[in-house]
């Protein structure tokens, strides 16, 4: 089945590329690997430049997840999450080549704190005004939901994806090992007392691809299954790192305990993440031979 990826720039688009170069990115640039089969839709995601392709799925990937810039803006992440989308959707539904199913990419981030219980499943109850970016990712979803009458949509809550890349990323794990793995200052983290569910980026490639083939509509949880602590993750890295990463103890926000129940997707699909520990070890030495290059 052809498979278009809309946005290959980005830290997820660039793994989908390494590990499925048969899938056709289009964007506005193309991504590191420089793809041949690029289709340039330029700044104004002018979708009619897919006219003459023949497509069975999209994976979407234009959008922004630096919080601290779309959160510090009152409508860029209204731009950057939702009109993009917005404008893919309307165009896939008035293709006379309909897709089957299309991926989109919203959050963990909108189940609600102090109401929600772990493992948290899919009917979780939300909270759609924690901060703008969980505000347009919802959003995205109701769009989501206005045209699953043309086609399949799988709206996949992440957790927190992790692996190696190409880009400097503000997540917990990149900005560790940009620390560890450049030593331009001293290695630290907010605090290590929150439980995350950490998966890794393959894992998260792999299981879209398996989706691909399912019927499934809806949203749907994609993450480890397990919660692991910021410590955990601090303990693998400075053995791997031979470093010490010590803790401001901060205050921080978000879930200070989460894990994803994976009960839906692995009714869908045969799932067996693999473990921070090697995932980490992966990681590192493909990061390793960045930072040194």
């Amino acid at each position: 089945m052809n498979t278009i990826l809309i946005g290959p720039t980005g830290f997820l688009g660039e793994n989908f590329l390494r590990l499925n170069p048969k899938i056709i990115p289009v964007g506005r640039n193309k991504s590191y690997n420089n793809s041949s089969n690029f289709v340039d839709i330029g700044s104004d995601f002018d979708f009619s430049k897919l006219d003459n392709l023949i497509f069975e799925n999209a994976i979407f990937l234009i959008g922004s997840s630096d919080h601290q810039i779309i959160n510090n803006h009152s409508s860029l992440a209204y731009e950057m999450n939702v009109l993009p989308l917005s404008k893919f959707l309307f165009y896939c539904s008035q293709r006379k080549s309909k897709p089957n199913t299309i991926i989109t990419f919203t959050t963990m981030l909108q189940y609600n704190t102090s109401k929600m219980q772990t493992p948290c499943n899919e009917q979780q109850p939300i909270n759609p005004f924690v901060n703008n970016y969980v505000l347009s990712k919802v959003m995205a979803e109701q769009l989501s939901q206005l045209y699953r009458k043309f086609f399949n949509i799988i709206d996949i809550r992440l957790s927190n994806v992790f692996g190696p890349t190409h880009l400097r990323r503000p997540d917990l794990i990149p900005t560790i090992l940009y620390q560890a793995l450049t030593r331009k200052s001293t290695v630290s983290v907010w605090t290590k007392k929150p439980v995350r569910d950490f998966v890794y980026v393959n894992d998260v490639v792999n299981a879209v691809m398996s989706l691909l083939e399912t019927e499934f509509s809806g949203p749907l949880n994609v993450g480890s299954g397990l919660g692991r602590s910021v410590e955990d993750v601090c303990d693998v890295i400075e053995n791997l790192c031979n470093i010490k990463i010590v803790s401001q103890d901060l205050p921080v926000t978000g879930h200070m305990k989460y894990i994803h129940d994976l009960t839906l997707l692995k009714s869908l699909i045969s799932f067996n993440p693999t473990s921070l520990e090697k995932g980490l070890e992966v990681t590192v030495e493909y990061m390793k031979k960045y930072y040194v290059k």
